[in-house]
């Protein structure tokens, strides 16, 4: 790493303490006795889409995993709204955190409708019956993904991105005010990929939600996130709004890139142009 790349590692671009119900304090992750990611801390800002980007196996996706609970660290400590997430209950972390895998299997036959259902499980008690509140949720879901009309048709027989906007519509039935999704438009052709994004972007602008987000494609991570988390080498490089932090300077030092950065024409964000090399 060069100097310049040193001095960005755990700083923020937009200076200033972080509002954040979500956040990594000093995290080691790793699998198999492999170490991914060694004493990582990172604040999710409540209320925004933020977007971790990074080169492959740099602890993305390791990243999100720890975030959602399903990974715990073998070292540091996740906090959900102040308290270790190993600490709470498994429902009643569900309740306040929905997670969108990065492949998800449907049982064979369910129908739309149902699987989105099983969103609802985290409100469920033993002794609880479906209610109305289950049924607007389910309802609310359905409509927010485009899928109302799909309710009754079987998942398997779905394309891809009907499918994957199914699994949003599931997660979203949670009603949880974070939301984690890793890598979401893989396996997505591009017109799908946008498509998906678009959703996102109008989730997350309809209420008080959080988003976080593993993206490959940094022009749609800088399009679409408010915060963005730079990763490399599982470490921290910088965080902070795509316009403060992402730099041609950056992208050729975390990602071997040469590029130019250019405001898109439709939206203003920074868009990354590939140079020739040589």
């Amino acid at each position: 790493m060069t100097d310049v790349m040193t001095d960005m590692i755990g700083t923020d671009a937009g200076g200033g303490p972080v509002d954040a119900r979500l956040r990594a304090d000093g995290v080691t992750l790793g699998y198999d006795g492999r170490v991914i990611a060694e004493e990582l801390s990172v604040d999710i800002p409540t209320g925004s889409f933020t977007v971790i980007v990074g080169p492959n196996a740099c602890g993305k996706s390791t990243l999100l995993r720890a975030l959602a609970r399903v990974m715990k660290p073998s070292a540091g400590t996740v906090l959900l709204d102040g308290a270790d997430i190993a600490s709470y209950p498994a429902k009643a972390a569900a309740r306040l955190l929905g997670l969108l895998p990065q492949t998800s299997i449907a049982p064979e036959g369910i129908t739309v409708a149902d699987l989105v259902a099983r969103g609802r499980h985290p409100h469920q008690g033993l002794f609880r019956q479906w209610t109305s509140a289950d049924e607007r949720a389910v309802a609310e879901a359905l409509v927010a993904t485009s899928t109302a009309d799909l309710a009754a048709r079987p998942v398997e027989e779905l394309s891809g991105g009907q499918r994957q906007r199914v699994w949003v519509a599931m997660v979203l039935a949670q009603e949880t005010p974070l939301l984690l999704l890793d890598e979401p438009t893989t396996f997505l052709d591009i017109a799908h990929q946008y498509e998906l994004l678009e959703l996102l972007r109008r989730l997350h602008a309809a209420g008080d939600r959080t988003l976080v987000a593993v993206l490959h494609d940094l022009n749609q991570a800088a399009r679409y996130a408010d915060h963005l988390v730079v990763m490399s080498d599982g470490r921290v490089v910088t965080t902070g709004e795509p316009g403060d932090v992402l730099t041609a300077e950056l992208v050729e030092q975390v990602f071997g890139l040469p590029c130019t950065i250019i405001p898109d024409p439709h939206t203003g964000s920074p868009l990354v142009v590939p140079r020739p090399r040589g």
